[in-house]
């Protein structure tokens, strides 16, 4: 069995496309595992995982020291023992999953005879580029192995120690079933790396950038490999003019609060006229968790003499269409539901959007107009993510339309291939 491929601070570029060769030349094997085996280094990784919290965490704990606490990244960074628990329930999710492999698609006869049959089979080499989110490490890893495809990580020099230790799991993990572990590359940290994933057409099939709307666009400009992108989260909660204010208050709450550094939180907060008397109630749960609010001027009238001084702003243009990624958010008013889906249609990043109403007609054509890859009914928007779909884990929640969209879990990586049988047949 081959060594892992390991990760040093930086390698010469020739080495890096080696390594990359190496995953397309490995990736074979993956199609001739039986689904027992795929199962067995998933739970051994998670075991693994649980086993090795102390070294993990001691890990994350170098990459923690070297960010500032007030970064928006440093939340996504942070690892402890729960979310490292979590992150192994999430590998025995995937794990216990059905195999996304050999499903017949579609089948038909043909008059001439001809039987065709669609399956679905790997996408092959998939790379991942992400930021400051040690956990993707694992899930790409987890997702990609049970759809039977090899992967490309390029993690962010952020997470340097907690990628690499990571990536020891899994070695350890693949070692313990024999399976040659050059199925994973962990790329080095440096951004003149990535240009060999980017370039490396005819050896990686797809890449899937995760993070900030920067390192999307640049991938997008950069990339000559097809690229499905993970875009960035701006999310809006419209509180409709018949939207009850104790379910709205729980929402915008949790929507906002939960975990304020995750795409799916809640950015701007959109009110009708009619309801601003309710306002103050509507964002009060806030100011507990010392959320800053940038108002419209009258939003702000509303909002000055009950939300805390220090906590209230006036907004600015700026201030919508903006992913916070804090523990701040914008508010607006307006005066229906057609002007609310006009804020949307302006500064929406087509993630997630939802609406708070009791009126049936306004919630089916805020369902129905609103184009994002989630949209929401009398419920937060925390909720996109694979694990809450009910896939184990994701591999990011894509917002293009093309192959995947929403959160990806191991369907979005399979691609199909037709298989044609015949007893002779010639065509004329």
């Amino acid at each position: 069995m081959t060594s892992f491929i390991s990760m040093p601070d930086k390698k010469p570029a020739n080495s890096v496309e080696r390594d990359i060769r190496r995953v397309k030349d490995a990736a074979h094997i993956l199609t001739g595992l039986d689904e027992n085996k795929r199962k067995a280094v998933l739970m051994s990784l998670a075991q693994g995982l649980v086993a090795r919290a102390d070294d993990i965490l001691a890990a994350n704990a170098k990459d923690l020291e070297a960010m500032a606490k007030d970064d928006p990244r440093y939340d996504r960074l942070a690892l402890n023992r729960e979310r490292l628990a979590g992150i192994a329930r999430d590998v025995e999710k995937v794990a216990n999953l059905p195999s996304p492999l050999g499903t017949v698609l579609s089948e038909k006869t043909m008059p001439n005879g001809l039987a065709i049959r669609k399956i679905s089979v790997p996408l092959g080499v998939v790379g991942v580029i992400y930021e400051a989110r040690p956990n993707v490490t694992v899930d790409v890893f987890a997702l990609c192995f049970k759809a039977g495809n090899a992967c490309v990580l390029k993690g962010g020099k952020e997470a340097q120690h907690s990628n690499t230790i990571l990536a020891d799991a899994i070695r350890q993990a693949l070692g313990s079933q024999n399976i040659s572990p050059d199925i994973v590359y962990l790329m080095p940290p440096d951004r003149e790396a990535t240009k060999f994933l980017l370039e490396a057409v005819g050896v990686v099939d797809v890449c899937i950038p995760r993070g900030s709307q920067q390192l999307i666009d640049w991938v997008r400009q950069n990339a000559k490999v097809p690229v499905i992108e993970t875009g960035a989260g701006i999310v809006h909660t419209y509180f409709d003019r018949s939207g009850d204010l104790e379910k709205g208050r729980n929402i915008v709450f949790n929507a906002k609060t939960r975990r304020v550094s995750v795409c799916n939180a809640l950015d701007t907060l959109l009110i009708h006229k009619d309801r601003l008397g309710d306002l103050p109630a509507l964002v009060a749960p806030l100011a507990g968790k010392d959320v800053e609010i940038f108002a419209d001027d009258v939003s702000f009238s509303k909002l000055e003499k009950t939300y805390p001084n220090k906590l209230l702003h006036h907004a600015k243009p700026e201030d919508f269409g903006r992913e916070f990624l804090s523990y701040k958010m914008s508010v607006k008013a307006v005066g229906s539901l057609d002007e609310a889906l006009m804020h949307i249609r302006q500064h929406t990043s087509s993630h997630s959007e939802a609406i708070i109403t009791e009126e049936k007609a306004a919630a089916e054509r805020f369902m129905n107009s609103v184009d994002a890859a989630a949209v929401y009914l009398n419920t937060s928007t925390a909720f996109t993510d694979g694990g809450e779909f009910g896939m184990g884990a994701e591999i990011g929640i894509s917002t293009q339309k093309l192959h995947a969209r929403g959160p990806m879990g191991i369907d979005a990586l399979t691609s199909y291939k037709w298989l044609v049988f015949g007893n002779g047949q010639t065509r004329s």
